[in-house]
């Protein structure tokens, strides 16, 4: 089992939860393989917060979590933040990845990606992994190219129902603004 854990953010923080899809890798419920990450935005300032705890299922060698691993929790908590900046879902075209420090089994990560810069056509992002004693895990930064508005609202169409997610869902929805 999975021990994804709302990391403890600041006070007064207007998070929302984000959906998820059923089948996504890294937050869909229903993928046996999946990681099931919750992902929450401050709605405020648009910055895309989770946290993760790898298991023994996540390494890349004794004890060292994998960074393929890494990379995938940093994709989606970036895609998430040019999605929510743009209210268009991305794909990424480029991500760099700097590991700082190795990410152990059974340690918290907590994982905050922002948007740097917001174009039509291109979305650049930043993101931090930190663990437990607040040592930098990991950094990332990267290109998010916004798809079709059609393909937009067809990703929005098989979002899982969840209530605790209706608020964000609804802005993503919204594709008049």
């Amino acid at each position: 089992m999975y021990r994804n854990r709302v990391a403890h953010y600041n006070p007064g923080m207007s998070l929302l939860r984000l959906p998820h899809t059923e089948g996504c890798l890294a937050c869909g419920r229903s993928n046996p393989h999946g990681l099931k990450m919750d992902l929450y935005v401050d709605d405020a300032s648009g910055t895309v917060h989770t946290s993760f705890t790898p298991t023994h299922h996540h390494i890349g060698f004794d004890g060292v979590i994998h960074g393929g691993l890494i990379a995938t929790v940093v994709d989606e908590a970036m895609v998430w933040a040019a999605t929510w900046a743009g209210r268009r879902f991305c794909l990424c075209g480029e991500m760099t990845v700097r590991f700082r420090e190795p990410a152990r089994v059974d340690e918290a990560l907590r994982i905050e990606a922002s948007v740097d810069l917001k174009r039509s056509k291109l979305v650049t992002t930043s993101c931090q992994v930190v663990n437990a004693s607040g040592k930098i895990v990991a950094e990332a930064s990267g290109k998010y190219v916004p798809i079709p508005v059609e393909q937009h609202l067809r990703v929005t169409e098989t979002f899982a129902p969840a209530p605790d997610t209706l608020a964000a869902a609804s802005v993503l929805r919204d594709v008049s603004g």
